[in-house]
């Protein structure tokens, strides 16, 4: 019997970072998040899949990192309430605009994190097969 090949799943990931402005209407903590603040936000995106068998990679990270690029270029030192097609700039909807931006020129995009080490605070989306 012939053995049959092995298959791998691989997860690559990518961080970067941004930092931006936003308000944000809600009943705790109120006070500071109406008026106009910054963060830092670090962000991180995982594609999932198998690795070409010429080159040896899922996706070229020089590729990656441009597409990345281009969304980090929309977001950085602005001002997120008025980035169109975001909404309020909250965590999970900054995943979103992410992903919505990333998806179609990453077929392989599994996964976008956005966290801001200096309250703790984390989310991750993670796209269904």
């Amino acid at each position: 019997m012939k053995p049959q090949p092995t298959t791998h799943d691989f997860e690559l990931s990518q961080k970067f970072y941004f930092e931006a402005a936003h308000t944000l209407s809600r009943t705790i903590d109120a006070q500071g998040s109406r008026q106009i603040h910054g963060h830092t936000y670090d962000a991180e995106i995982t594609l999932t899949g198998q690795r070409d068998p010429v080159s040896g990679m899922v996706l070229d990270l020089a590729y990656v990192r441009q597409e990345i690029e281009r969304v980090r270029a929309q977001l950085d030192h602005h001002f997120l309430d008025d980035i169109k097609d975001l909404g309020p700039a909250t965590l999970e909807n900054l995943c979103l605009f992410i992903k919505e931006q990333l998806a179609h020129k990453i077929a392989q995009l599994s996964a976008v994190t956005i966290s801001r080490r200096a309250s703790g605070d984390k989310c991750t989306l993670r796209m269904k097969a």
